[in-house]
């Protein structure tokens, strides 16, 4: 059977819920494409009957597409660049992070809730959001309902964090003649691209700050992008552990290859920049990996019960609410100690 006859199904399916999501992201950034296509795959699969045509072009999509997508995000990442302008943030970056796994593992223990899910949310929430847990599920193995569960909750707390953190940097005093406190600070605390991107554009808007605000912004989310090597290269390790026990550790099954591809991607686009090549070059790629995710994201929405997701969303979407807390406070009192703010 060729692949066409096996997966052309599904991946039609996933695609016809993938390009207009796309589309819609692009007019509703602060709810973004990848959102709207797992929700819309939730609600059409309660419509499906016999998902066996679909089933293997779904997994398909849901498992090796979103892996093609991490790869690809590497061509967005110039790492001269990144490093350079982002260094500033880096004490703020390993901070958030640390607090937001540090509370994620703890909530597990106290709430007993599964593993995968509470890394799913503690990643997301602390590196960037949705980029995050796609980097992360293929490495931990996470099944579409955890990967959907976690999406979920940080959607939610991207679209709060966007609508009240320009109104919290206004009434707490950050500097509103430059956009440098406030964009580190949307970069740090907010968790997905789209929704920083949101927030910090809302500030220039506020004060006139042209691009200023963003642009930091983006810089310092790209940094934190980078912490996806070593989080899913220490998670791999962890998980290959715990499947071999007994039976002798695999290097083959602890290292996820699928990350040296992205390594190898954010190298060509660092290389090419020091020889003039401009990054706009690179942009088709960077667009491809959005829709990819999406695409993705389709795929994981028609393999989720939406009944089961909001039965047992009580838990993640408290663990979320509790990282994105302890993200928010630790990045103000982080840029309070640094004279940044």
């Amino acid at each position: 059977m060729t692949f066409i006859q096996e997966k052309g199904r599904g991946l039609l399916l996933c695609a016809m819920i993938a390009v207009p999501s796309w589309l819609l992201g692009k007019s509703f950034p602060i709810i973004g494409g990848p959102v709207i296509a797992i929700l819309t795959g939730m609600i059409i699969t309660l419509f499906i009957k016999d998902k066996t045509p679909y089933s293997k072009g779904i997994t398909f999509t849901s498992k090796k597409i979103l892996q093609w997508a991490v790869i690809l995000l590497g061509f967005g990442m110039n790492l001269g660049a990144v490093l350079s302008t982002g260094a500033q943030s880096l004490p703020i970056i390993i901070t958030t992070i640390s607090t937001s796994l540090l509370i994620s593992y703890v909530l597990c223990r106290l709430l007993h809730m599964p593993s995968k899910i509470s890394t799913l949310v503690g990643v997301g929430s602390s590196i960037c959001g949705g980029s995050a847990v796609a980097a992360t599920a293929p490495v931990i193995d996470a099944d579409d309902e955890e990967v959907a569960q976690a999406i979920s909750v940080i959607f939610f707390f991207n679209v709060l964090a966007a609508l009240i953190f320009p109104v919290l940097g206004s009434a707490i005093g950050f500097d509103t003649a430059s956009g440098e406190a406030f964009g580190i600070f949307a970069g740090t605390a907010v968790n997905d691209t789209s929704s920083v991107t949101a927030c910090a554009s809302t500030w220039d808007s506020m004060y006139n700050l042209g691009a200023e605000t963003l642009d930091k912004a983006v810089t310092v989310k790209l940094t934190r992008t980078l912490a996806i090597i070593p989080i899913t290269l220490v998670l791999s390790l962890m998980q290959a552990r715990k499947e071999t026990s007994g039976s002798g550790f695999s290097f083959k099954k602890s290292f996820p290859f699928f990350i040296i591809w992205f390594i190898a991607a954010s190298i060509i686009t660092t290389v090419a920049g020091a020889f003039g090549v401009p990054s706009s070059v690179f942009k088709p790629l960077k667009e491809l990996s959005k829709f990819f995710i999406i695409l993705a994201m389709s795929a994981i929405g028609l393999n989720t019960n939406i009944v089961k997701l909001v039965k047992t969303g009580g838990k993640p979407l408290f663990m979320g609410f509790c990282c994105w807390t302890g993200i928010t406070c630790v990045s103000l009192l982080m840029q309070h100690v640094m004279g940044l703010w």
